[in-house]
């Protein structure tokens, strides 16, 4: 089904995208973030997917914290330059120890007809992280979400644009959690404007397992 209807007119909707519609939602989700994320670097559009890259996991040196934190590469800078702060998501300068770098890449899957986030990990010195290491520096509800969750679980296989091995969110149930989230939400299918909030809601719940959060703003300006 072509989303460029009002999925709130139409029954029932199936949660899907087409490719068109993935292309039109990707440029306004990277327009929003540019806009609403100024600190962080843009999702841009590359060669049929939405990129990501050198994002940077604080790795908290207490093991039983429940998560790191995502930051850019330019607040990595910020922290090593100015004196340690208060903040609940970053804390302390002093209470990391491993900084881990990521590089996430949103593809529009032919197959299931939804978004898929793709994703690569490495040390500093550029070494690969294994799915155990990953596992180790996510968010503590993530790993048991991931573990328990019939929506979605980690596979690794190859990139479909560069052709090498790159881990994924599996979207087998995307479309069944994004179908119920806008029946749940009617403000997201209003004044058609279904394309513009679809990959701004799906990326407010998969952003979460890696601890990127979506602002407020992207979900509530049209």
């Amino acid at each position: 089904m072509d989303i460029k209807q009002d999925v709130g007119n139409v029954f029932p909707w199936d949660g899907t995208l087409t490719s068109s519609d993935f292309f039109r939602a990707a440029h306004m989700f990277s327009d929003k973030w540019r806009r609403f994320n100024t600190s962080v670097p843009p999702w841009l559009w590359v060669e049929g997917y939405l990129s990501l890259e050198k994002m940077s996991l604080f790795k908290s040196s207490e093991e039983k914290q429940d998560a790191g934190s995502l930051i850019s590469k330019e607040e990595r800078n910020m922290l090593e330059n100015e004196e340690p702060f208060d903040c609940a998501s970053l804390g302390p300068e002093s209470d990391y120890q491993e900084i881990n770098h990521y590089d996430f890449h949103v593809v529009y899957s032919a197959s299931y007809k939804v978004p898929v986030l793709y994703f690569r990990a490495y040390h500093c010195d550029g070494q690969p992280l294994l799915l155990s290491e990953i596992e180790k520096g996510l968010p503590g509800l993530s790993v048991k979400l991931l573990s328990e969750s019939k929506w979605t679980f980690i596979t690794q296989e190859e990139h479909p644009y560069l052709n090498r091995p790159w881990y994924k969110l599996h979207p087998c149930g995307t479309c069944e959690w994004m179908k119920l989230l806008f029946s749940t939400h009617k403000s997201l299918t209003t004044n058609g404007s279904t394309i513009e909030h679809y990959l701004i809601s799906w990326f407010s719940v998969v952003g979460q397992v890696f601890g990127l959060k979506i602002p407020l703003e992207m979900l509530n300006c049209s």
